[in-house]
């Protein structure tokens, strides 16, 4: 029989019980982390300028007032029901083996194909750039029709491109292909 006492034992001590607590209610992270990040939305939002030409029913503060609000409420709610005694289930997972290692090659591919959209689509513009963002995460992820998947990430790009620049009002940069686009 062993003699240490678990940390749930009235007579261990205040350490012991204090790690045991927090163990227990770890969720209270998550609500202080949207806590804070509900904070600082609606600080942003409410020390946002606004231009007295743009008055209308829905302004540029609206959004961020209610996802900031939103998470406020959120993180309130998870708080209460944490110390309720609420817990989160566990999740089931993929089915992976944790023993494997991490697949390096397919994140460093990843991290090669979205540093190289981010160098290259000022001079070569977005649908160019984007093309061989779509086509380059195809081929890290496994995908290997090398006469499919260049032919969809072109239209893909031109969509996304047409979408933001035309329909969104978003400009995107076109580079060379922008007086035929």
């Amino acid at each position: 029989m062993s003699t240490r006492t678990t940390p749930a034992e009235p007579g261990a001590p205040a350490a012991s019980r204090s790690r045991s607590w927090l163990r227990d209610h770890s969720e209270l992270g998550v609500s202080l982390l949207l806590l804070v990040i509900g904070v600082l939305v609606l600080t942003d939002a409410l020390t946002m300028p606004l231009d007295l030409a743009q008055r209308g029913p829905v302004g540029p503060r609206t959004v961020p007032l209610a996802v900031g609000t939103g998470l406020l409420v959120i993180a309130a709610l998870l708080a209460v029901d944490v110390l309720r005694g609420g817990r989160g289930e566990a999740g089931t997972g993929e089915d992976i083996d944790l023993a494997e290692p991490g697949d390096w090659r397919t994140v460093l591919l990843l991290a090669g194909v979205f540093l190289g959209n981010a160098v290259l689509i000022e001079p070569l513009g977005f649908p160019v750039s984007g093309a061989l963002l779509f086509w380059g995460s195809a081929y890290a992820l496994g995908s290997r029709h090398l006469h499919r998947d260049p032919l969809i990430a072109a239209v893909l790009s031109l969509v996304t491109f047409f979408v933001f620049n035309n329909l969104l009002g978003v400009p995107l940069p076109g580079g060379p292909l922008m007086g035929v686009l």
